[in-house]
């Protein structure tokens, strides 16, 4: 015999015969039980991994890596600031930027956004500005033509396209013969992006540097600058570092943030949801591993008679104990490989998925202004669907070991008794 006779008593044992078709089919149930258990789990870790990173790639591509602001003020002199921050190894890029606060109003329509003037040429070096612009171009905002670039959702909220006038209104005010008015300018809607993001596709807007300069009157001096890192995930020690020697050399404060800092709490709810969805989903798996105990104890009962034939031909309760363990590890390794399969394939076809539902419903399962993306990304982490299938296997092995030792302590004359 090419296999151990434990291994072939219990693959017997799993077919189904006459009169006993009803175990096999518990046995099915239990591999079916595990493999959407594991299913499950897979999937939504890999639509959580999926929305993490999307959601990283999509922030990192409108904040930037790094910024350095003035502590209380604008910044004297940016560009002496951006050579000396471009001659740290670990910066790639700079970029200056004047950002403020603003109501954009077309029509009788309003939202409020914020205003990033900035340097089309310098800032493609520290955003993906340029390759999510869907209409017009980002180099068209040249200074003293008060142009701007807007996002989508917003272009759709003030019903206005490549050519439409935005007006932006200040919340500071002047004195006129006629009372105080709010500073205001027109500007010329140049292009449209969209970031996949309702955040910035709603509530940020992009203009030329010196216009926005002129606009909130910091006499041509920067906000700050926007760093780009060679090493993403060393961002905050890079930017600290370079605030702490522009400190020093120019006696001054610098504001210093990172693209962990703003948007920190993002991340850790999704860390957070991730473990606890792991933890509860766990559970699950725990449920449907443990049906094989049920599903062996009804094996132990029907097949008493040739456990103690076994046993009368010499066979050591070990080997009776490997028999009923082999056929529980085999319910949990073939329901483990159907969930493996089927969470691959689902979240292959995911988004399509999605889609159907939503049309068959009629309704939009991933609203942009609540979930921040438009779309439902998935991203399979080999280790993680590793984890998932050691942890199946293992709840399936440790539900064996009850009625495997049953069986192994059962007197053989006892059962050959009613046989």
């Amino acid at each position: 015999m090419k296999q151990p006779y434990q291994l072939s008593i219990a693959l017997r044992y799993l077919r189904a015969s006459r009169g006993q078709s009803f175990i096999s089919f518990i046995s099915a149930v239990s591999m079916v039980g595990i493999g959407l258990a594991v299913a499950v789990l897979i999937v939504v870790l890999s639509v959580m991994n999926g929305f993490e990173h999307e959601l990283q790639q999509r922030i990192l591509g409108m904040v930037s890596d790094a910024t350095i602001s003035g502590y209380d003020e604008p910044l004297d002199d940016w560009r002496a600031m951006r050579e000396r921050a471009l001659g740290e190894p670990d910066i790639r890029a700079a970029a200056p930027f004047v950002e403020g606060q603003a109501l954009a109003v077309s029509g009788d329509k309003l939202g409020g956004v914020t205003v990033r003037g900035v340097d089309p040429e310098l800032e493609r070096e520290v955003s993906s500005i340029g390759a999510i612009t869907r209409k017009g171009d980002i180099d068209a905002l040249a200074g003293g033509q008060y142009k701007i670039v807007i996002g989508k959702s917003l272009a759709d909220a003030l019903n206005v396209d490549v050519g439409g006038q935005v007006v932006l209104v200040l919340a500071e005010a002047f004195m006129t013969p006629a009372g105080l008015m709010p500073r205001q300018r027109a500007f010329t809607v140049v292009g449209v992006f969209e970031a996949g993001m309702y955040e910035y596709d709603r509530g940020l807007v992009f203009v030329s540097f010196d216009d926005a300069a002129r606009l909130f009157h910091t006499g041509g001096r920067a906000t700050g600058l926007r760093l780009a890192v060679t090493d993403l995930y060393n961002s905050r020690e890079v930017a600290d570092r370079t605030a702490h020697a522009f400190a020093r050399e120019l006696d001054k404060k610098f504001y210093v943030s990172d693209w962990t800092r703003q948007h920190s709490t993002y991340f850790r709810s999704i860390q957070l949801q991730k473990s606890m969805m792991f933890v509860i989903l766990s559970l699950v798996i725990a449920v449907a591993a443990f049906n094989i105990v049920s599903t062996l104890m009804m094996v132990v009962r029907d097949k008493r008679g040739d456990i103690a034939i076994l046993r009368s031909f010499g066979t050591t309760p070990r080997s009776v104990v490997a028999i009923f363990a082999s056929q529980g590890t085999l319910i949990g390794f073939v329901g483990t490989l159907l969930g493996i399969a089927l969470a691959l394939l689902v979240s292959w076809q995911l988004g399509n998925i999605v889609a159907l539902l939503q049309s068959w419903l009629g309704i939009n399962l991933l609203s942009a202004d609540v979930y921040f993306l438009s779309d439902l990304p998935t991203q399979l982490r080999p280790f993680e669907v590793a984890e998932i299938a050691i942890l199946a296997l293992g709840l399936a092995v440790l539900a064996t070991l009850y009625p495997s030792f049953s069986a192994a302590r059962q007197p053989p004359a006892e059962a050959l008794r009613y046989e």
